[in-house]
């Protein structure tokens, strides 16, 4: 407990699913936390979720805006500053991730991915680092997939490139970033039992076959994501820089393959 103590986290994507454990997992471990939302119909949801956050005694506060956007990325930070202070912790969590084939991805459909997935991270990460090269010290934490590393379904390609360069970008951030005393890292998740994928997994069979093609032979958990991003936030994470952690139960090392080929 306490490893965050009186940091200033900001959580994009903050409202539900993963971004929620999130916040919470900061504010258990003694941070503040801005959490961003989007639309109208998740303003209850990050309402409902500063609660919580209040409710272990730390301060929050909700803030719209869409991520993708140059000129709400610049309102969302001034508002944190302005209520909160200056922004130790940047956790980029907002994503998208429409199931459409390739042949079937739309124009608006690849925009809204890569602007939600991948020019967000951009965006917030440069508004932060300003102010975290000026005091030199600060955390980006991106949240990826295994998406950003393999092909994770055939009907997802838009979402895997964006995944795939926001890889690359955390990298690129990192070692730029590195001399300011500026840590940039990201988590990459496999399926993990959210709200999100409700329908992907509640279709018939899917569950089953998820937690079967999965090493650990189960799904994981928001909370558990919230853990890896806490580690990489904290001061017993200062050497890494530049790294994605994988929180997929070994997914992304495991080669495609009948069940009866591991047996034998």
């Amino acid at each position: 407990m306490n490893r965050l103590r009186n940091k200033i986290a900001l959580v994009t994507g903050g409202s539900r699913g993963i971004g929620e454990a999130i916040v919470l997992r900061l504010a258990e471990e003694g941070a503040d936390v801005a959490i961003n939302y989007t639309s109208e119909r998740s303003e209850a949801l990050a309402n409902a979720v500063k609660q919580q956050v209040i409710a272990v005694g730390r301060r929050a506060i909700v803030v719209r805006g869409d991520v993708g956007m140059k000129a709400d990325v610049e309102a969302m930070f001034e508002k944190v500053e302005q209520e909160l202070g200056a922004v130790d912790i940047l956790v980029n969590n907002a994503g998208v991730a429409p199931f459409e084939p390739f042949m079937s991805v739309t124009e608006e459909t690849w925009d809204r991915t890569m602007n939600t997935n991948l020019k967000s991270i951009f965006l917030c990460s440069q508004r932060a680092a300003r102010g975290m090269i000026e005091r030199r010290r600060g955390k980006i934490v991106n949240v990826l997939s295994t998406a950003s590393l393999v092909v994770t379904s055939p009907v997802i390609p838009h979402y895997q490139s964006s995944k795939a360069g926001a890889y690359m970008l955390t990298k690129g951030m990192a070692i730029e970033l590195g001399q300011f005393n500026i840590n940039v890292n990201a988590v990459g998740p496999s399926t993990v039992d959210t709200d999100m994928c409700t329908d992907f997994l509640g279709a018939p069979g899917m569950r089953e076959r998820e937690e079967q093609a999965n090493p650990m032979k189960r799904i994981g958990t928001a909370r558990q994501i919230g853990d890896a991003v806490v580690f990489l936030a904290s001061e017993e994470a200062m050497q890494i820089n530049g790294h994605l952690l994988m929180v997929d139960g070994g997914l992304s090392v495991k080669a495609a393959q009948p069940e009866d080929h591991m047996e034998r």
